[in-house]
């Protein structure tokens, strides 16, 4: 059966990934599953305008430390060689070092809440942060930040030359914590609830559900009427039988059979284990204490 899509120019991109995702979830090698949200284009300027003020301070700071330190220090040339060396090692090395001993933290993500990590979701390395810094010099200095804004706004996800090339991105970590949406079995669906087999439903198809009612508060009613009848196309496949109601009314009943599916298996399972945990601690009639 083909998929249909909910229009990408209509819907938020965010809940559009997730209702058609055909995956499980997206998981990294080390079987973590992930839920990462890419920082905004304000977030990671506020970050890169606080950055950049630590750096041009701890810069002036060398400069004066060292015209103090050093009052007699040669000629000229040697005097703007040193310079040089002091702002590159600023401008590249001190960054690099930073986001690698704090894991793609800085001063500015500190405040604004957003880390750099790798495009699978792990740490950077020094090798991420040495190629996002040395790039960092022409397009955030160089040119004062111009190259990256237009770089960034190319792209589902904000994402500068510095960080196409080194293969990561920054996520915002400090996201509002949203309230799960309660579904509850509509009163239209008491009878036929107890009748109802939602067995076969996929895994893929649940947590499609699971989007669809925790994105749908969000989306114009034309919109979530749409992805609720493409939706409900797809799990009337595997429910038997299909109620003549609407796609979201059969929906949610469909997502509350499935939770109590699953909330008597784990009681199940807990019975289980409890018994045989009485069982092994049990002592035999007769037996010495």
């Amino acid at each position: 059966m083909p998929k249909t899509r909910v229009p990408r120019d209509l819907a938020d991109a965010r809940f559009v990934r997730a209702l058609d995702d055909t995956d499980d979830e997206l998981v990294v090698g080390e079987a973590v599953a992930l839920d990462v949200q890419p920082a905004g284009i304000a977030l990671r300027l506020t970050a890169a305008l606080l950055d950049g003020v630590c750096l041009i301070a701890l810069y002036l700071m060398l400069l004066i430390g060292t015209a103090r330190l050093l009052p007699d220090a040669g000629d000229a040339a040697w005097t703007a060689v040193a310079s040089i060396a002091m702002l590159v090692g600023v401008l590249v090395l001190v960054p690099a070092a930073v986001e690698t001993v704090t894991r793609g933290k800085s001063v500015g993500r500190y405040a604004t809440g957003t880390r750099v990590v790798r495009l699978d979701g792990g740490s950077i390395t020094f090798r991420h942060a040495f190629a996002r810094a040395l790039v960092g010099m022409l397009e955030l200095w160089g040119s004062l930040g111009s190259i990256a804004l237009l770089v960034a706004l190319f792209g589902s996800r904000p994402r500068r030359l510095g960080d196409l090339l080194a293969g990561t991105f920054v996520q915002h970590e400090r996201l509002p914590k949203r309230r799960e949406p309660e579904v509850h079995l509509p009163p239209e669906l008491t009878a036929w609830a107890g009748v109802a087999d939602v067995s076969r439903l996929p895994q893929r198809l649940e947590n499609r559900l699971g989007a669809f009612f925790r994105g749908a508060a969000d989306l114009r009613p034309e919109l979530r009427e749409g992805a609720a009848r493409s939706l409900a196309a797809a799990v009337a496949e595997y429910a038997h039988p299909v109620p003549p109601v609407p796609p979201e009314v059969f929906l949610a009943g469909v997502a509350v059979l499935r939770r109590e599916r699953d909330l008597r298996a784990l009681r199940s399972r807990a019975d289980t284990l409890g018994a045989a945990a009485r069982t092994a601690t049990a002592r035999p009639p007769g037996f010495p204490r």
